[in-house]
């Protein structure tokens, strides 16, 4: 079934079933609690991106405790922003985000823009993020589409088990037709979208008896056609340069001077790739380099 015919074919009635259900469902998270604004939704989607969110919770508190505005954290390291990181895993976000606070606070008088145009104007944001702030923090009518609501789309309107491995022009189309037409309901759906997708449509172990589109799923329908593309990325850490980093980034993390090569040297016993990764570390300005052969997290 292509984009087009699904369209067609999977009418507005799913819109009030998923979002009652969200209405019903929805968990009690603090990035959409009223008090969070736009900062924190922003700061949550940075730290949710391939970060489940058992994981983002106690680093959300912290931060917000530490940065409750983005001039907080324009006004603090870059290093700091990295420290409070911690564990989350790929921690450019960190800078990226260190970065956009510093924008919005030079730009935009320390207030998150609303206008979708800004907010993507914005370091470290993309079409994605900006599409989430400006709908889930004011309300907007923007296609919001993570892995979730990809795969919940992929289901319930095109008929396949999982979306490709890279979004597509045409799943942009299916989410843009999908919207509903009122600026609410249309961040309403894109909320519930991506709970269902969290909590129920899985990507293993979906459960039908809790969905509250089952009835309209093309790929239920369809007897659930096991999935046809490409292979599906895995993704593997052990042994990766990213575990490597991670540990180097832990020692400075955990350091409160600058800490000699020595340091360094005993988290990982391969040298060829520790010197790599390493270098890609002060490479996208994640470590800064001493004139003494010391390290540190970036002070400026």
């Amino acid at each position: 079934m292509t984009a087009t015919t699904a369209t067609q074919t999977i009418p507005a009635s799913l819109h009030t079933p998923v979002i009652g259900w969200f209405e019903q469902h929805a968990r009690d998270l603090p990035w959409r609690r009223p008090e969070a604004g736009a900062w924190g939704v922003m700061v949550s989607e940075f730290m949710l991106q391939q970060t489940p969110v058992n994981r983002v919770l106690p680093v959300y508190e912290q931060w917000m405790a530490r940065w409750p505005r983005p001039a907080d954290l324009a006004a603090d390291a870059p290093g700091e922003a990295v420290r409070t990181w911690g564990r989350l895993g790929y921690p450019r976000r960190a800078l990226r985000l260190h970065g956009a606070a510093q924008a919005i606070t030079e730009r935009h008088g320390g207030d998150v823009p609303s206008e979708h145009g800004q907010l993507l104007a914005l370091p470290g944001i993309g079409e994605y993020t900006a599409a989430a702030v400006a709908s889930f923090a004011y309300g907007q009518r923007h296609a919001v589409l993570d892995t979730n609501v990809r795969r919940v789309f992929a289901r319930a309107a095109t008929g396949i088990q999982y979306p490709p491995n890279a979004t597509t022009a045409a799943e942009r189309k299916l989410a843009r037709a999908l919207l509903p037409e009122e600026e609410g309901r249309a961040a309403s759906w894109a909320a519930a979208t991506m709970e269902l997708g969290a909590l129920v449509c899985t990507a293993k172990n979906e459960d039908c008896t809790r969905c509250p589109i089952a009835g309209q799923c093309a790929w239920r329908l369809a007897g659930k056609p096991a999935h046809q593309g490409p292979p599906r990325r895995g993704q593997t850490y052990a042994g990766t340069d990213r575990q490597v980093r991670g540990r180097l980034l832990a020692v400075l993390r955990d350091a409160v001077t600058p800490v000699p090569q020595s340091a360094l040297d005993s988290v990982w016993e391969e040298p060829v790739q520790r010197a790599r990764a390493l270098d890609g570390l002060v490479a996208d300005g994640l470590v800064e380099p001493l004139a003494n052969g010391r390290y540190r997290l970036p002070m400026t």
